[in-house]
């Protein structure tokens, strides 16, 4: 099993939906695949991302409702940001 850490930005992404339980459950299920290390499956559509956000990971939690995560090593996956694609990409 991985060790899931938190950036203090996906921390702060995390505090604006805290009210929306629906959004934080299917968060939950996208975190115990990412803690089982197992694939995402592809009606997520994870992706490695460029850019600022190079060689880390997306997946769309719903279709406007994004992760970004960098797996660090085998052990850990630092969870990076929380949000829209306008919240997270400025899009």
């Amino acid at each position: 099993m991985k060790v899931i850490k938190q950036s203090t930005q996906f921390k702060k992404d995390l505090k604006r939906y805290k009210n929306q339980p629906a959004k934080i459950e299917k968060l939950k299920t996208i975190l115990k695949y990412l803690m089982l290390g197992e694939k995402i499956p592809p009606e997520y559509n994870p992706h490695i991302l460029s850019g600022k956000y190079k060689n880390h990971w997306e997946c769309h939690i719903e279709d406007n409702f994004l992760i970004i995560w960098f797996d660090i090593t085998n052990n850990t996956v630092k969870l990076v940001r929380l949000g829209t694609h306008h919240e997270l990409f400025g899009k």
